[in-house]
């Protein structure tokens, strides 16, 4: 049977296209702010509204196009930057593929106004998906501006599926400060309806570029990155050790100024830190790779995000070297101790025997101590019901027994559950207790942190934190849960910020917003791993951890308590058979 092949109509085979390039606002703002660096702009503004759902208007200085150029270049793969196949190996360029305006335009509203700054008149072209409207002369500086509406109108499916504004402005903001990084020298600016979210002038380096963006803090706790192998440069900032994150969110890489996501550059760094943070912790890192365009192949996917290398291995080696260099010069060589002699601690562990400092041994003051007695008889009526407290472990665990075996108890997770049902029960109350600072501190937000505050500020207002704008992203910290002092509590409200992400603005997303609030707050004032604990107050935190609500696992989902039952233990010593 002939026919069943058929050829697509190209308003169908453009529509398919942009889908791959074109995913969402950010993808939009992405490929208008690559177009303007590369025509060599010095400016750049960014003005958005509904999330860049509704409208974005992206405007630069750059060297615009003649009436000529501005005619084709919606069209299918027309490009100023390559011209020919072997173009592909010496790529420089942001964009290269011709697919951007061509995409953006099949699926929005478009109107694009630009001049080559040769007379007082530029262009202006309107179009509709895939229809041209009009084409006519205006008055228009030197550069370009083109301004997006309406995005997937003719593609409701795809529309369905955006995020809510709140989300689709995150995720533009946090594309914006990854390009604002990487190219210091240039003004930018992100606005959203009537409101500013940011206005960087242009600097001399990535060093006030970061402080400009992040803050004097955040800057004094990066190392500089610097090192050069050949014909690969690596510059940038890391983390200072101990100081880490919970996940890999902070970790930002650059090829040739692109932004780009890499697996194998991302372990490069996250394997140098391994010996230098504790586990579960990541290190804050932005880092410039520069390479030769031969060494390096950026055509894998439309949205030029992931690339790959002639010689990965050799890229890897260079990365993880250089920061582990780094690293060793400020930090020395970390030396594992067993832990100190503690005063407060019921117990010591012997110095002698092969396995000495992995063991415990409850001080028992002779055969008197009432810890001091056989594992499993049952409980008299004279003993407290539950677990009870034999000592700790590595100053980590808390180890008890009870009338099925051993439970390992792992402190600042048991702790975090007993402190979120307290202050859940407060918040249920309105009885969170709050401290007012006789010197309110300033705190300088970046655009994602300030873009958080105002997304949830009521809840945070609830949760205790009361904060005042000072001007321009300046606020004042007036009030602050009363288990904090003012240090810790900036630490931990800069922290929730960065914790809150993205919800959504029901009842209960409301709610789903408060309790990670809290449960922020349980994590950040709970016992720390590593600290001993008397044997008061290990017993006091065991019987309140079966008191919660959920003694099994902390807020977070992580699990508290293990135990080895008393057949376990029996038939690993041989004392049943199985």
């Amino acid at each position: 049977m002939s026919g069943i092949i058929r050829r697509l109509p190209e308003k169908v085979f453009q529509k398919i296209a942009a889908g791959e390039v074109i995913e969402r606002p950010s993808s939009v703002v992405k490929e208008l702010v690559e177009n303007s660096l590369d025509a060599g702009a010095t400016s750049i503004k960014i003005e958005l509204a509904g999330g860049g759902k509704t409208l974005i208007r992206v405007t630069d200085n750059g060297m615009g196009m003649s009436p000529a150029d501005a005619e084709i270049c919606f069209d299918s793969h027309t490009t100023s930057k390559i011209r020919e196949a072997e173009d592909l190996n010496r790529i420089k360029t942001l964009g290269f593929r011709g697919e951007a305006l061509s995409s953006i335009s099949a699926v929005s509203k478009v109107v694009l106004k630009t001049s080559e700054g040769r007379s007082k008149r530029g262009i202006s072209i309107e179009r509709e998906g895939e229809k041209l409207l009009s084409i006519k002369e205006t008055a228009f500086p030197k550069g370009t501006s083109l301004e997006v509406k309406d995005l997937f109108f003719n593609l409701p499916v795809r529309k369905k599926f955006l995020a809510s504004q709140r989300a689709e402005l995150s995720r533009i903001v946090t594309y914006v400060t990854t390009i604002v990084l990487a190219y210091p020298e240039v003004r930018f600016s992100l606005k959203h309806g009537e409101r500013s979210l940011f206005s960087y002038s242009p600097v001399s380096s990535l060093r006030e570029r970061i402080y400009q963006v992040f803050g004097k803090d955040r800057l004094e706790d990066l190392l500089p990155l610097e090192a050069e192998q050949g014909p690969f440069r690596l510059s940038g900032y890391a983390s200072i050790p101990p100081s880490g994150r919970k996940d890999r969110r902070y970790q930002m890489f650059w090829l040739n100024s692109r932004p780009i996501k890499d697996r194998s550059l991302q372990a490069a760094v996250n394997q140098a830190y391994s010996t230098f943070l504790e586990k579960g912790q990541f290190p804050e890192a932005y880092v410039f790779l520069d390479v030769p365009p031969s060494e390096v192949d950026v055509n894998i996917h439309p949205t030029k995000i992931e690339v790959r290398f002639v010689d990965p291995k050799r890229i890897f080696q260079f990365i993880y070297r250089t920061v582990q260099e780094v690293l060793l010069r400020e930090m020395g060589v970390k030396e594992v101790r067993a832990s100190a002699n503690r005063k407060e601690a019921s117990f010591s562990r012997p110095s002698h025997g092969a396995h000495g400092s992995n063991s415990f041994y409850p001080d028992t003051g002779g055969d008197k101590h009432p810890y001091a007695r056989e594992l499993f008889v049952p409980w008299g009526k004279e003993e407290k019901p539950g677990p009870q407290v034999l000592g700790q472990y590595l100053d980590f665990y808390i180890i008890a027994v009870d009338e099925k075996g051993l439970l390992v108890i792992d402190q600042h997770n048991a702790h975090e559950r007993v402190l979120f049902d307290k202050y859940k029960d407060l918040d249920r109350q309105r009885k969170m207790p709050r401290k007012i600072s006789v010197t309110p501190k300033i705190i300088e937000f970046s655009p994602s942190q300030e873009l958080n505050f105002k997304m949830n500020s009521s809840v945070l207002e609830e949760a205790g934190f009361g904060v005042d704008p000072m001007g321009g992203r300046s606020y004042a910290l007036k009030e602050y849960p009363d288990i904090f002092n003012q240090e810790e509590a900036e630490e931990v409200f800069l922290s929730l910020l960065e914790d809150i992400g993205e919800q959504g603005e029901g009842d209960g997303e409301i709610r789903s917003r408060k309790d990670k609030i809290l449960a922020s707050l349980a994590c950040k004032s709970a016992i720390k791993a590593g600290k001993p604990l008397s044997m008061d107050k290990m017993s006091y935190l065991v019987e309140s951890l079966f008191k919660t609500s959920n003694p099994g696992v902390c807020p977070h989902g992580r699990p508290i308590t293990l135990r080895i039952s008393r057949s376990e233990i029996e038939k690993g010593l041989g004392r049943k058979k199985s």
